[in-house]
């Protein structure tokens, strides 16, 4: 009897201990992920960013760090592609700033924000001492008179299912989850979202809703909000991931956001002063990341609106590049400068090598955000060969240069012998001449809406080289051809005048940029000085062949106004 109780108590304290041990193991992972985000926290609201006190020593261990992730990872890292459209157009909370799961990272970067907003109002500061006194007589913001201008407020013809980039009027039902690269995820978001079907255009994130804006006669709208929405975008949202785009002369990035959107990063090269050195040939020239900001105010100021939305961004190349690429050959370019600074060079055709590293003070590196337009396998664009394109050899000279009547062959050519396609090469080419850009061979346009369309006016990157020299030779096809549009003529005429000064409302379209100063003031000076010399070409021509002759109305919608604006501009 005794034996049989002393074996049920045995029974039931090996029971107890097993109850203890199988709680003890269940608690176990929980008290150390709050051990570790406790211990975390401190050193980071200790210690800052680590690279920034100490990159030395962030270096020793970034090895050992990869390492790891690499043996956690077998896979790492895929060959990245690109996000097709409808894999994530329906994710209702995509144009917030982060997720739940962001809370704890939003404080550490919190100091780094605050820092920035300081250095980006004293940059402002210099723009905004030179406008002061402008605004003073001005009274108002000229670039708001200048968007009230009756040239600003032309109705678009009625737009029908063929006039528009994409059909919202579909059955397609968008999820994001169908994807078929489970690379592509929503980290850390487990919730379950409607097809884009069932939602309203509202709940798309901005870029998205760029895209579908777009139509055959502009890349967007002239007030379209959403497009200011989404240069807060490409400031603001947290990147996720980082490759070298392919292709190309010059090391580019291309960026994914949290929200899946993506944009091309082209970084900082050369500082605002420097200008290109007389003996560099064009193709071989830097690409600047303040041209591609500068370029999308310049364009939008034009009224022609064929430049993707741009932003300048200060981007941390450990923790926004580095620690986010999944492209080994990006990855292993990184490295410590003698003097202590983050760099990387990455692989291209030119300027890829330790001498012409991109560094960082110590990590942080300034670029242009070019937003992408929608992915090729939803919206085909066709490439044409620029007819005065350069023959980008240091020797030959292109047919354009030594044939003073090439633009008569090029009348009688597809697509130029018809519609306003031969009108929006003159578009460009003075677009190209204010900012003295001799790098256009190509352009693109949407394939879906055939030969009646406008350029789009992509890669922007060799303007604001020199500021002192003006290139003649861009504006060749506007010397010889003498055709330009009525709307584009006549803006010219009123941004030459002293009220709506070109170089005025530039300086104050990029002050909205985080990177402001853009261009410096000499820059801004020679876009006046050859506004004037387009405007001397144009009455040249309308001298010689007549002013209908070279002024093709565009401006069906009111053209007692215009007619007569004309008329007084000659």
């Amino acid at each position: 009897m005794i034996l049989f109780r002393k074996f049920r108590v045995l029974i039931l304290m090996v029971f107890l201990v097993a109850c203890t041990m199988h709680i003890m193991i269940d608690l176990l992972p929980k008290l150390e992920k709050r051990a570790a985000g406790s211990s975390s926290g401190a050193a980071g609201a200790g210690g800052g960013c680590s690279c920034a006190h100490n990159p030395g020593g962030e270096s020793r261990s970034w090895a050992k760090q990869r390492a790891r992730a690499a043996a956690a990872e077998p896979g790492w890292p895929n060959k990245h592609s690109l996000r097709l459209l409808q894999d994530f157009s329906n994710e209702p909370n995509s144009n917030l700033s982060s997720h739940s799961r962001e809370k704890v990272t939003e404080k550490a970067e919190s100091l780094k924000k605050v820092k920035q907003l300081k250095l980006g109002s004293e940059k402002r500061g210099l723009m905004k001492d030179a406008l002061s006194g402008q605004r003073a007589v001005q009274g108002s913001s000229r670039l708001k008179a200048l968007y009230e201008n009756p040239l600003y407020k032309t109705d678009l013809p009625h737009l029908s299912d063929d006039d528009t980039l994409f059909n919202l009027n579909t059955d397609i039902r968008l999820d994001p989850k169908a994807a078929g690269n489970q690379e592509w995820h929503n980290e850390g978001n487990e919730e379950e979202y409607s097809p884009t079907g069932e939602a309203t255009t509202e709940s798309y994130p901005n870029w998205l809703r760029f895209h579908i804006g777009i139509n055959r006669y502009e890349l967007y709208s002239r007030h379209n909000l959403v497009i200011e929405a989404l240069l807060k975008d490409l400031v603001s949202q947290r990147i996720t991931s980082v490759a070298m785009k392919s292709g190309g002369t010059q090391l580019k990035l291309i960026m994914t956001f949290q929200n899946y959107g993506q944009a091309l990063f082209k970084p900082m090269k050369q500082t605002r002063e420097q200008e290109t050195p007389p003996d560099f040939f064009y193709f071989s020239d830097f690409e600047r990341h303040n041209a591609e900001i500068a370029a999308f105010h310049l364009d939008r100021i034009l009224d022609f609106r064929r430049v993707p939305p741009v932003a300048g961004r200060l981007v941390n190349m450990t923790r926004e590049i580095r620690d986010m690429t999944r492209d080994k050959k990006l990855w292993r370019t990184f490295f410590i400068s003698p003097a202590n600074n983050i760099c990387f060079y990455g692989e291209c055709s030119y300027y890829c090598s330790t001498e012409h590293a991109l560094c960082g003070k110590p990590d942080q590196i300034e670029g242009s955000l070019a937003a992408f337009l929608p992915d090729l396998a939803l919206a085909k664009r066709k490439t044409w060969r620029n007819p005065w394109r350069r023959s980008y050899h240091k020797r030959k000279k292109a047919e354009w240069e030594v044939d003073p009547d090439y633009c008569d062959e090029v009348k009688q050519t597809p697509p130029y012998d018809r519609g306003t396609r031969l009108l929006d090469i003159m578009d460009m080419t003075i677009f190209d001449f204010l900012m003295g850009n001799m790098d256009r061979h190509h352009y693109e346009t949407f394939e879906k809406f055939g030969n009646e369309t406008f350029i789009i006016h992509l890669d922007n990157g060799r303007g604001y080289g020199k500021h002192s020299h003006d290139e003649m030779s861009i504006l060749v096809p506007l010397t010889q051809c003498c055709r330009v549009k009525r709307s584009t003529y006549l803006r010219l005429q009123l941004l030459a005048k002293e009220e709506y000064l070109l170089s005025s409302l530039m300086a104050e379209s990029l002050l909205q940029d985080q990177l402001t100063p853009i261009l410096i003031q000499p820059h801004l000076h020679a876009m006046d000085r050859r506004l004037r010399l387009v405007l001397n070409v144009l009455a040249d021509c309308v001298e010689k062949e007549g002013f209908s002759s070279v002024v093709e109305n565009d401006l069906d919608a009111q053209p007692s106004l215009h007619h007569h604006q004309a008329h007084r501009g000659r």
